[in-house]
């Protein structure tokens, strides 16, 4: 029996030795993955999007999915119920300094790429026209040219460039919006900072492509199966124009209200050509 008690208590203060040896080599030692070490696809793809300031969420299947990626330079701001006129009443012709437009609100987009129809649902409802996200976004024509179509999947993840799964263009947006649902939605290319203000001036919103949550990027000039040009980019995205004063615009973007210095915002609108959707008067 004494043998037993012994053999056990060697067992005891060898394993307490090993556990008090195992503290001390973790707080002295910092492990850190070598170039060597392997990673997986996600590690990979989520240190990508992390480098370029690029926030994701994942889906069920593990899809990226378009969000408000992180942009220091955009201001987070809230929009309180009860302020539903503008910031100026002046009536002169000329552009105001400043004017919001209070009464809009948004949501999140249903589908991983689908920031097109979830703009174009807030924008109508804004004028008192309502419409499912998903049949909208069906009723969309299928291209390999986003100009003329929705590339791709709207499942798939965001931030390629045709020919593989990236959204849809101004066009074939507006388009829908005037066929289907009694809307003078028009689709402009080369719209200027001033015709932006002078819209929101006029409580008109102004759907708007950008890159990422108003981010730079890289436009990329693809040729589609019928030898067709149009200018696209990763990581396109659609946001809601809906204020400014002299130093900065505001937009939704995804149901969130954003603050971002003029020359921020010109940069990210450009890459596509400063493409917009208004509302004809």
């Amino acid at each position: 029996m004494k043998k037993l008690v012994s053999i056990a208590l060697i067992c005891i203060v060898l394993i307490v030795g090993a556990v008090l040896v195992f503290r001390i080599m973790s707080s002295s030692l910092s492990i850190t993955p070598t170039a060597g070490s392997s990673m997986s696809l996600e590690m990979i793809v989520s240190e990508t999007l992390q480098a370029y300031g690029f926030q994701f969420t994942q889906t069920a299947a593990n899809s990226i999915r378009e969000t408000v990626s992180s942009n220091s330079l955009a201001v987070a701001v809230t929009q309180s119920v009860n302020q539903l006129v503008s910031s100026t009443n002046k009536a002169e012709t000329s552009l105001p300094e400043e004017h919001y437009i209070w009464n809009i609100w948004g949501h999140h987009q249903y589908y991983p790429i689908g920031c097109e129809a979830s703009a174009a649902r807030d924008w109508a409802s804004f004028y008192g026209v309502e419409m499912n996200e998903s049949q909208f976004q069906f009723q969309l024509p299928i291209s390999d040219n986003p100009d003329y179509g929705f590339v791709g999947l709207v499942t798939d993840p965001w931030g390629q460039v045709p020919p593989y799964s990236y959204g849809v263009h101004a066009f074939p947006v507006a388009n829908l919006l005037r066929s289907s649902y009694g809307m003078k939605a028009k689709a402009i290319k080369g719209f200027t900072i001033d015709q932006l203000r002078a819209e929101i001036a006029a409580n008109r919103p102004v759907i708007a492509w950008v890159i990422g949550n108003c981010v730079g990027g890289i436009p990329y000039d693809y040729v589609d199966k019928n030898g067709r040009h149009v200018t696209v980019a990763a990581y396109e995205h659609v946001i809601i124009v809906t204020g400014f004063n002299k130093d900065t615009i505001r937009y939704m973007n995804n149901g969130n209200f954003f603050d971002i210095p003029t020359p921020i915002f010109e940069n990210s609108w450009k890459v596509l050509g400063n493409m917009v959707i208004i509302l004809e008067p």
